[in-house]
C-alpha cells in the first residue's frame, strides 16, 4: 500500500483531504513527524487561511519538506497549500515561502467581480501532466480565494479566468512538486480524478 501522508502543520482542512484520498483507493495518515513524512511515498500539504500564519506554522518542517521535495516523490500542495509552494506572498504583508515554485502570491485586483473567488469555476489545462490525465479541457472545479499565483507559462499546468487569467494549478521544473488553487476533494468526480491521478503518481 502506498504511504501518503497529510502534513498536519496546524493550518489546514485535513479530514475532507483524506477523505477524499480513501474515496479513491489510497489509506492517508495525517502526520507532522518528519520521519513520517520523509518515509512517505507522496505527501499532501493542505492549507486554509493566511499566508504569513501558514510560514510561521511551517517553520519546523520547512526543511523536511525541501528535502522530500528534492527527492523526485510527489508533493501536492492545495489552495493555501499551493501558494506557500511559491517564492513570496504580498498577504498582510510581503513574506517569503517555501520557494520551492518561482512566482509571487498576489490579491485579486478590485473590480466588479466578488472576492474571494467562490465557487465553481472552469480550468484550461496548459501542459500534458500525469496529475491531469483524463481530465477534460474546461472541466469545473471549486474555488475558494482571495489571492492568486502569479507564475512563468512552465510553471502553470492549468488556469483559470477570474478578472484575469491566473495559475489554477502549478508545477516545478522536474514535475514532482504540484499545486492546486481549487480543492479537489470539494470537485465532484472531476477532484476525485485528480487525487487518483496523484495516488497513481506515487
Amino acid at each position: 500500500m502506498k504511504r501518503i501522508v497529510i502534513i498536519d502543520y496546524g493550518l489546514g482542512n485535513l479530514r475532507s483531504v483524506q477523505k477524499g484520498l480513501e474515496h479513491v483507493g489510497a489509506s492517508p495518515i495525517i502526520s507532522g513527524n518528519p520521519d513520517e513524512i520523509l518515509k512517505a511515498d507522496g505527501i499532501i500539504l493542505p492549507g486554509v487561511g493566511a499566508f504569513i500564519d501558514a510560514m510561521k506554522c511551517l517553520v519546523p518542517l520547512k526543511g523536511t519538506i525541501e528535502k522530500f521535495a528534492e527527492s523526485g516523490k510527489p508533493m501536492l500542495g492545495i489552495c493555501l497549500g499551493q501558494q506557500v509552494l511559491m517564492s513570496s506572498s504580498e498577504e498582510g504583508r510581503l513574506t517569503d515561502g517555501l520557494n520551492l515554485i518561482q512566482g509571487r502570491v498576489l490579491r485579486f485586483p478590485k473590480s466588479e467581480l466578488k472576492v474571494p473567488h467562490m465557487g465553481w469555476n472552469n480550468i484550461r489545462i496548459k501542459q500534458d501532466h500525469p496529475l491531469f490525465r483524463g481530465i477534460p479541457d474546461g472541466s469545473f472545479v471549486y474555488f475558494v480565494h482571495s489571492y492568486y499565483v502569479d507564475t512563468a507559462a512552465e510553471n502553470t499546468l492549468a488556469s483559470c479566468e477570474y478578472g484575469l487569467e491566473y495559475s489554477a494549478s502549478v508545477v516545478n521544473s522536474k514535475g514532482n512538486v504540484m499545486g492546486t488553487q481549487f480543492h479537489p476533494e470539494k470537485s465532484g468526480a472531476t477532484g476525485l480524478k485528480i487525487l487518483k491521478n496523484f495516488v497513481d503518481m506515487c
